[in-house]
């Protein structure tokens, strides 16, 4: 079901990413970092592909907006991504100091905002970004369960 206004211009760019992910046989997650309305840093899934556990979509697209703007901190900055985020990149976008995220899908195996540790509620996180759940959820659901039904 599609929502009832037209699917921002970073989340279709992150349904995009995650699409080119699962082509490539990793996880179909995509994200997008934006600044002031401009993409400045994109990702997608590539643990496989590069062998590093740390690559997930998220951490990807942060690295690479903090590149661009020449600073880890990305104050004032969105993320969009088409997955609930792990602990781990939750972790990263609350020490970049992302002011919101958007995602398409929870994660009741690996969340950590709606599931698991909520990571944003708990008093030793000193940044919390606003958070916007629930954004291209069919597409996304469709994307991952196609993905993980084709390799049962």
């Amino acid at each position: 079901m599609s929502p009832p206004f037209p699917l921002p211009a970073p989340m279709r760019r992150a349904l995009d990413l995650a699409r080119n992910a699962g082509d490539a046989g990793e996880v179909p997650i995509g994200a997008v970092v934006t600044q002031e309305g401009r993409i400045i840093g994109e990702g997608e899934n590539r643990n496989r592909r590069d062998n590093d556990p740390t690559a997930h979509a998220e951490i990807v697209a942060l690295r690479a907006a903090a590149k661009r703007i020449g600073d880890f901190r990305l104050t004032g900055c969105d993320l969009w991504v088409t997955l609930e985020p792990c602990p781990m990149c939750a972790g990263a976008m609350s020490h970049a100091r992302i002011a919101r995220l958007y995602y398409a899908v929870s994660d009741p195996k690996g969340g950590a905002l709606e599931q698991g540790p909520r990571l944003f509620s708990q008093p030793q996180c000193l940044h919390r970004p606003d958070v916007y759940g629930g954004l291209a959820e069919a597409e996304a659901s469709a994307l991952l369960r196609d993905f993980f039904a084709a390799r049962r």
